[in-house]
């Protein structure tokens, strides 16, 4: 087990500008945006070292497909990881995304987008363009082969499993930065986060749990309707032909994220999909995967919600997901390098709360699966003091 992390200094005696409860991406960003800005800051973390939903994801910044407010958000979150990811040594790709149209329908609603955004920000391709970036010998037609796609070339890439651990680093060596592993926080009032090891004094308190937030303050996630929201997703070593670095999504992907269900295909798209696939439907899937810097892909997922997450991962609904990476790749089985099950925040009322607690306390937590793609827009806003807030 990696140690790297395993060392807590003595809790500080001086008062922080900010202390941050929660050592996830979002918590981690505002560390990074706040020491930029000259403060001091005290990160508060249970654990050893990351290991929640910043870690278990896609690594994949889909900046293009969100819509209204939070499009602007994401767009100022990819200018922090490209800034961060230079200071703190991470690796984070301009590669994009790459959206896979297998019919008519699909590829309504990708040219609806490209109308709406311009086609240098949603690049319409060929079948056959698409298959000779996925490796595919071919591009038929119809549900498992391929008749064009779009490349949006906004998307970011970084990896989710060095991420997170290197803005971590990173804090931890900048001056006026700290992170207290191990701590496991018992309650937050104005000015102190009361630990397992003590006191932390702080001007400003930034609570970032994300699914968590019931544990410490129940009413705010009930107010919000916080679920938990698991996944299957796995590891696969990549097809021989496969070697984009892009993000790839599908279908399935456009039912998920709102600059895509805001088009007029996305309607008759839904239907589409639940014809042909109830089983991926039934699964609420996402059929999309991503490829690591060390070759290997992140394939995935399902959806579940529930107030508490169940610990079992269902063999069928793996399966049904690698098969379906499979089709979009015109591969055979794929050899499986590791399962694992994710869990974030997701609320019906909304993808966002961020709720002033008391005087200098505030929670924020990115209730849908886009806490990657906004972590940086997030802690910029909330420093220039115009994210607002609903006071509780």
């Amino acid at each position: 087990m990696s140690t790297a992390f395993s060392s807590t200094p003595a809790l500080p005696v001086e008062s922080s500008d900010l202390v941050i409860v929660g050592a996830g991406i979002v918590g981690l960003a505002h560390a990074y945006e706040a020491l930029r800005r000259g403060l001091t800051v005290t990160v508060v973390e249970r654990d050893r070292r990351p290991v929640g939903a910043s870690v278990r994801n896609f690594g994949h910044c889909c900046v293009t497909a969100q819509h209204g407010e939070l499009l602007a958000l994401a767009h100022r979150s990819r200018e922090g990881w490209l800034r961060a990811a230079a200071d703190a040594g991470l690796w984070a790709e301009e590669a994009g995304a790459l959206v896979v149209a297998r019919s008519a329908t699909e590829l309504a609603v990708l040219e609806e987008l490209r109308d709406v955004r311009g086609p240098d920000t949603v690049r319409l391709r060929t079948g056959a363009e698409v298959a000779r970036t996925l490796g595919r010998e071919s591009a038929p037609g119809g549900p498992d082969g391929v008749v064009g796609g779009a490349f949006l070339p906004e998307d970011l890439r970084v990896d989710p499993r060095a991420a997170a651990p290197g803005l971590a680093r990173w804090t931890q060596t900048r001056p006026g930065g700290r992170i207290l592993w191990g701590t496991s926080v018992t309650g937050v009032e104005s000015g102190t986060v009361h630990t397992t090891r003590g006191p932390v004094r702080g001007e400003r308190i930034l609570v970032c749990v994300g699914h968590d937030l019931d544990r410490l303050f129940p009413g705010a996630a009930e107010e919000h309707g916080i679920l938990r929201c698991s996944l299957n997703m796995a590891r696969v070593v990549a097809p021989a032909r496969f070697r984009t670095h892009a993000a790839v999504l599908t279908g399935t992907s456009m039912l998920r994220y709102d600059g895509f269900t805001a088009t007029t295909a996305a309607g008759p798209l839904a239907a589409e999909i639940t014809a042909h696939s109830p089983e991926l439907t039934a699964i609420g899937a996402n059929v999309m995967f991503t490829r690591l810097p060390d070759g290997t892909v992140l394939v995935g997922d399902s959806h579940a919600y529930d107030e508490t997450a169940a610990p079992f991962v269902d063999e069928h609904t793996s399966e049904l997901l690698l098969e379906a990476v499979g089709e979009v790749l015109g591969a055979g089985p794929l050899k499986v390098v590791e399962r694992w099950q994710g869990v974030y925040a997701s609320s019906p009322s909304g993808p966002l709360l961020v709720r002033d607690l008391a005087p200098g306390v505030r929670a924020l937590s990115v209730t849908s699966g886009i806490g990657m793609t906004l972590s940086f827009g997030l802690a910029a806003a909330s420093l220039d003091g115009t994210l607002p807030a609903t006071a509780g």
